[in-house]
């Protein structure tokens, strides 16, 4: 009878989407789908994730302000081994649940539909998708900055931040009406990878020249009590923020046979070799600068101009690539429901829709963008309240609730039985109280400094 129940739970979770279709023989199914499924390598997934994730793309040059500064030493490299592997051990749990009861999920929303009904579908759709258009406003915000920080090198009467927040988001249109998929990323790879190798090595020589000539540094955690709670809480929920996104089995979904087993090795190569490089500028950008270090680190750089221009150029190219892994899942969305499933994505057909749908998408981002061009309070807000139930609750929410159900791992091999017994779950319902709590405290600690930000800022300010 159960199973019966999560049959039409899935059925009306999915009543907006294509229907469920057999993969090549494989014995489980999908949801029909626009984008690419069961292409990839895991080394290719785990370089995406290394360049195009958080944790080496042009986000890291605002990771000292937001990290370390509100934490310092002690609790800034304390909280990010943490939140790290805290992160890193979510998404590997959530990674094994991709197949259940012979259903493969290639969406978030679709495994909470199949397993909590359709309230939870939604719920889940509203989480991610606000997650990853705020996500994409921030990129547009950053790169916006980086072009306006080239500007600056050759005049003295910049244009406004807005023209730039426009040109921006027209550069990551076009990007994202050429390569529609993730596994289209692949040819941009290589060029990603040099882009993030020059601008973090430039950085990094920078920063450890300046740190030789600051003898003025400042690590204390300034403010009153107060303040010094929720900005410590604002830095958790931005160190989540860098190190998930929310959208696992998404990106899960393009990967080769066996599909848990791969994502488990990128997932590997993330939270180590790509980890090592976002931890390693966020902590040398601390050293070098202190307490005092910009929320945008090439604005603070020494140095001749070229090498000003390099970083932020090399960083806004990269961040071409970054931006585009967070917009998918919503381009996959329009995409399933817009276009012809049975025609190429290049087809007359699909590529007119392809246009429409990315047009809107981008046309109200920059918008946004451009009316409240402190958008990255919001990234935060929507991490705090987003992340933590995606990252951390809900996994261990359907492994309590999936305890006597059959779950394939690796498209093979099926367990029927319990997953662990009474300890299992005294330490899942751990992960999903301590998540809450975190959550409405981080949540808590954004709307605060978003409050505080709407005094200081008006709207299209030149920031």
């Amino acid at each position: 009878m159960e199973g019966v129940v999560k049959k039409e739970a899935m059925a009306s979770s999915l009543d907006t989407e294509a229907a469920g279709q057999e993969l090549k023989g494989s014995g489980y199914t999908i949801a029909a789908t626009a984008h690419a499924v069961d292409t990839d390598s895991w080394q290719q997934v785990g370089l995406l994730l290394v360049i195009g994730f958080n944790c080496a793309c042009a986000y890291v040059l605002s990771f000292s302000n937001l990290m370390m500064v509100p934490l310092g030493w002690g609790w800034g490299v304390t909280c990010l081994l943490l939140v790290g592997a805290a992160a890193w051990y979510a998404n590997w749990l959530l990674a094994g649940l991709h197949v259940v009861d012979g259903q493969r999920f290639i969406r978030y929303r679709d495994l909470m539909g199949f397993v909590f009904g359709r309230k939870m579908y939604y719920l889940t759709w509203f989480l991610q998708f606000t997650t990853l258009l705020l996500t994409n406003m921030g990129f547009i915000l950053l790169g916006a900055r980086a072009l306006k920080a080239i500007n600056v090198e050759f005049t003295q009467y910049p244009a406004k931040l807005q023209w730039f927040i426009a040109a921006t988001g027209a550069i990551y249109f076009a990007f994202a009406y050429m390569v529609p998929t993730i596994s289209a990323m692949r040819n941009w790879l290589a060029t990603s990878a040099a882009l993030t190798l020059v601008f973090d090595v430039a950085l990094l020589a920078v920063l450890v020249k300046d740190e030789k000539s600051n003898n003025q540094k400042d690590y204390n955690v300034h403010g009153t009590q107060a303040e010094k709670v929720f900005n410590a809480l604002g830095a958790i929920a931005a160190i989540l923020v860098c190190n998930t996104s929310g959208l696992l089995p998404e990106i899960q979904s393009t990967l080769r046979e066996p599909a848990v087993r791969n994502m488990r090795r990128a997932l590997l190569l993330q939270y180590t070799a790509g980890a090592a490089v976002y931890y390693g500028v966020s902590v040398a950008g601390y050293w070098a600068y202190g307490s005092a270090v910009s929320e945008y680190l090439p604005n603070q750089l020494s140095g001749p101009r070229w090498e000003a221009l390099l970083i932020n150029a090399a960083a806004f190219l990269q961040s071409v690539v970054s931006q585009h892994l967070f917009a998918v899942p919503i381009h996959e969305a329009m995409d399933t429901r817009l276009q012809r499933l049975d025609e190429g994505m290049f087809s007359r057909h699909n590529l007119s829709r392809r246009f429409v749908s990315r047009g809107l998408v981008f046309g109200f981002n920059v918008f946004v963008t451009a009316l409240f061009p402190f958008m990255g309070d919001f990234v935060n807000l929507f991490g705090s309240f987003a992340l933590f139930p995606l990252t951390f609750m809900f996994p261990s929410m359907i492994v309590l609730k999936e305890d006597h159900s059959s779950i394939i791992f690796d498209g093979a091999v099926q367990i029927k039985s319990k997953t662990g017994g009474k300890w299992n779950r005294i330490w899942h319902w751990s992960v999903i109280v301590l998540s809450t709590v975190l959550g409405i405290a981080t949540t808590a600690a954004a709307v605060r400094l978003i409050f505080n930000n709407v005094r200081i800022y008006h709207f299209f300010a030149d920031m």
